[in-house]
């Protein structure tokens, strides 16, 4: 969209402030962008590492597919957890703080042993998986972000402060012209009043 503006000195002074808004603006835009390509990295590692971690505790329970049929999967409940909102570069995001679990009464006694290894597995799953949760939901808004603000220092580098530059030239070529024409007539008004005297 190119911008509109008038011949005249008010819109050549709304062009300058638009023009250096824009020029003080990009360099904290560029940190900005470049402050989230590294935290989008950092999550892409911490995700790729969490997911390792959560492969290798999935694998290193044995337990065979009749025992986990016997399991009373309702024993176990998540009761709350926790969450934090931090931000980084402007951006708000979450932060996995705790969970806690909640454990039905029963009796022990007519439980298996290994229920409570069951359990307590559960629980280091559980967490693994919603720490995996928040840093897929970190890395979305993350990148979301980046993307806005690349797209944003794209539109004032490319588009808006060329299109104001060129505005500003057109503007002032304008005036000087127009100011050098009415000098131009006056010496030519001044000439025809000597020559007439």
């Amino acid at each position: 969209m190119a911008i509109t503006f008038q011949y005249n000195k008010t819109s050549l002074q709304t062009l300058n402030k638009s023009l250096k808004m824009r020029l003080m603006a990009l360099p904290i835009i560029k940190n900005k962008e470049s402050a989230l390509r590294l935290e989008v990295h950092r999550r892409k590692e911490n995700l790729y590492k969490q997911r390792q971690a959560y492969q290798t505790k999935l694998g290193s329970f044995e337990l065979n597919d009749s025992l986990w049929a016997q399991f009373d999967f309702d024993l176990l409940v998540v009761d709350k957890i926790e969450i934090d909102i931090k931000k980084i570069a402007g951006v708000r995001i979450p932060i996995y703080r705790a969970v806690s679990f909640e454990i039905r009464d029963t009796s022990w006694i007519n439980r298996p042993g290994w229920f409570a290894d069951c359990i307590l597995f559960l629980k280091e799953i559980t967490q693994l998986q919603l720490e995996l949760k928040i840093l897929e939901e970190q890395l979305e808004i993350l990148e979301r972000e980046r993307k806005r603000t690349t797209q944003k220092v794209n539109l004032y580098e490319k588009v808006q402060i060329p299109e104001i530059e060129t505005g500003i030239k057109k503007i002032k070529r304008f005036l000087e012209d127009e100011d050098n024409l009415s000098k131009a007539a006056q010496k030519m008004v001044k000439s025809r009043t000597v020559a007439s005297v």
